[in-house]
C-alpha cells in the first residue's frame, strides 16, 4: 500500500521559514520524479518545485531562490525548504511522485502516480 504523508506546515509570519516533509511508504523516492504543488483558496492548484530522477530541479518563478526541493533517499523522505515566506505563499501544499517521469513542473496533481493529502501553510 503506497502512502505519502506531508508534515511541517503551520502558521508563520512573513519573512519566516518552514520545512515541509513528505514521508513515503510503499514506494522509493530514489526511483521517482517528485514534486510539490500547492493550492491557495479560490485558485487553481500549481506546481512550485520539481525534481527529476537524476536530481535536476525546476521551480515556479515566484519561489525561485526562496524554495528548495530535496530528498533523503535513506529516510525515503522528500522536503521543501521554504524561506522568506510571503502571504501569497499561503496554500495547501501537496507532495507527489511519478515513476514514469512523464510529468513536469506544470503537471496537474492527478498526472502523478501518487500524492499525499496535503499540509496547510499560512503566512501572515
Amino acid at each position: 500500500h503506497v502512502q505519502l504523508v506531508e508534515s511541517g506546515g503551520g502558521s508563520v509570519q512573513a519573512g519566516g521559514s518552514l520545512r515541509l516533509s513528505c514521508a513515503a511508504s510503499g514506494l522509493t523516492f530514489s526511483d521517482a520524479c517528485v514534486g510539490w504543488l500547492r493550492q491557495a483558496p479560490g485558485k487553481k492548484r500549481e506546481g512550485v518545485a520539481y525534481m527529476e530522477d537524476d536530481g535536476r530541479t525546476s521551480y515556479k518563478d515566484s519561489v525561485k531562490d526562496r524554495f528548495t526541493i530535496s530528498k533523503d533517499n535513506v529516510k525515503n523522505t522528500l522536503y521543501l525548504q521554504m524561506n522568506s515566506l510571503e502571504p501569497e505563499d499561503t496554500a495547501m501544499y501537496y507532495c507527489a511522485a511519478d515513476f514514469g517521469c512523464t510529468v513536469t513542473l506544470n503537471s496537474a496533481l492527478y498526472e502523478y502516480n501518487y500524492w499525499g493529502q496535503g499540509t496547510q501553510v499560512t503566512v501572515s
